[in-house]
């Protein structure tokens, strides 16, 4: 029988109703002080529950782990409480949805850490760019990256228990299960890299090493969840927030192994065969590699994603190459893009001014098809915005 983007698959213990994933998305649209989701988030979660898979957006473990205003955390029990809210309208919708935990590191900045402390990361190496803060007077503000603080080994043990801990209160709350986000130049992606990793401890050097952390991470999230409810995120090649490695192919072969051995709910890795563009028409040679590699290595569900299109996203199910496709930007400004990819309809376009931060605008506002032809009415939108009751503009 053909697959394709609309046939059901089997994560864990969850049967999707299509191979289509939402990715995560920052949005930074938690409900203010405390980075707590709001009912305006559960709506938006909601609206996009006809995914095989939801994603959450990247959540922080800890006030350590935020690089981000108005980022949404899963550690304190207003926390919790918030994303009990998303995860009961997800499943009122008949949708599933896993929490991607994060942990930024080093990219971040005092003015969001406990106590104006450094961030941390594995080596006391300053990223380039801009960190995304509130000042003083809670408008928000880019300034420049920090050099980090190097966490002592003995530390290290502590940041697993944080995102035990995480995993923990995201089942608590409701989700299905939760991702590891060990990609895009965050914490534990930049103990794999050699190019952010300069330890000489049992957490550097190797590159069994500069895994060690990841793959105890996954081995303390799993002992809560159980391994079947519990994905990774990988970024091989990736260079966002400085990121490299000396041996990119022999290193994510590696983690492959081992992430397959533990017989997770899936691996999801950001292809860089396109580098993230739908227009590009001519793949990366060794980016096409590494991917092939990685789905020769780990042999459970592979979710792919990074500028896939409708076509190229059904010729990857439909050749073996991956088993589910993510989309981030067009589940933006397509609520039902699910249904837009089996009508074949035209896709709204994302105002890119709203990404990050406010609130309706460019958040729930995008029509779905029902609602562009009138055979659905448009929501209450005044409502809407007194569900957010977020300071952020």
């Amino acid at each position: 029988m053909t697959v394709s983007l609309f046939s059901r698959y089997q994560i864990g213990p969850y049967t999707l109703s299509n191979r289509i994933v939402m990715a995560p998305l920052t949005r930074s649209r938690s409900k203010q002080p405390g980075n707590i989701p709001s009912r305006l988030n559960a709506f938006y979660y909601a609206q996009r529950a006809g995914a095989g898979l939801i994603v959450s957006e990247a959540t922080q473990i800890s006030q350590q782990g935020q690089g981000y205003a108005w980022t949404p955390g899963i550690y304190t029990p207003e926390q919790i409480e918030g994303w009990r809210l998303v995860a009961e309208a997800i499943h009122d919708a008949d949708g599933i949805i896993f929490m991607q935990l994060w942990h930024v590191g080093r990219i971040s900045h005092p003015a969001l850490q406990p106590e104006g402390a450094l961030p941390v990361a594995p080596s006391a190496i300053a990223p380039s760019g801009m960190a995304f803060i509130t000042n003083a007077k809670g408008e928000p503000e880019f300034v420049p990256f920090v050099a980090p603080r190097a966490l002592e080994t003995g530390e290290l043990p502590g940041i697993v228990r944080q995102y035990q801990q995480a995993a923990r209160n995201a089942l608590s709350a409701g989700l299905d299960g939760v991702e590891v986000h060990s990609a895009n130049g965050y914490l534990l992606d930049q103990f794999l890299n050699s190019t952010t990793n300069l330890r000489t401890d049992v957490y550097g050097g190797s590159i069994e090493n500069r895994s060690r952390l990841l793959l105890e991470v996954v081995d303390a999230v799993a002992g809560v969840c159980g391994s079947h409810r519990v994905g990774v995120r990988l970024s091989p090649l990736g260079t966002f927030n400085d990121m490299g490695d000396a041996d990119p192919e022999a290193l994510f072969a590696y983690v492959a192994e081992q992430l397959d051995a533990r017989d997770l709910a899936y691996l999801h890795v950001v292809d860089p065969s396109y580098g993230g563009h739908q227009t590009t028409e001519t793949a990366d040679p060794r980016g096409v590699a590494i991917m092939r590699l990685i789905r020769e290595r780990y042999t459970g569900a592979l979710i792919v994603c990074g500028g896939y299109t409708r076509e190229r996203a059904e010729a990857a199910i439909q050749s073996g190459q991956a088993d589910l496709v993510a989309f981030g930007r067009p589940f933006i400004a397509n609520p039902d893009l699910p249904e837009r990819f089996r009508a074949q309809a035209p896709l709204n376009t994302p105002d890119q001014a709203t990404f990050y931060g406010g609130g309706v605008q460019g958040y729930v506002d995008y029509p779905t098809l029902k609602q562009q032809s009138g055979e659905e009415g448009l929501p209450d939108f005044s409502v809407l915005d007194a569900l957010n009751g977020c300071e952020s503009p």
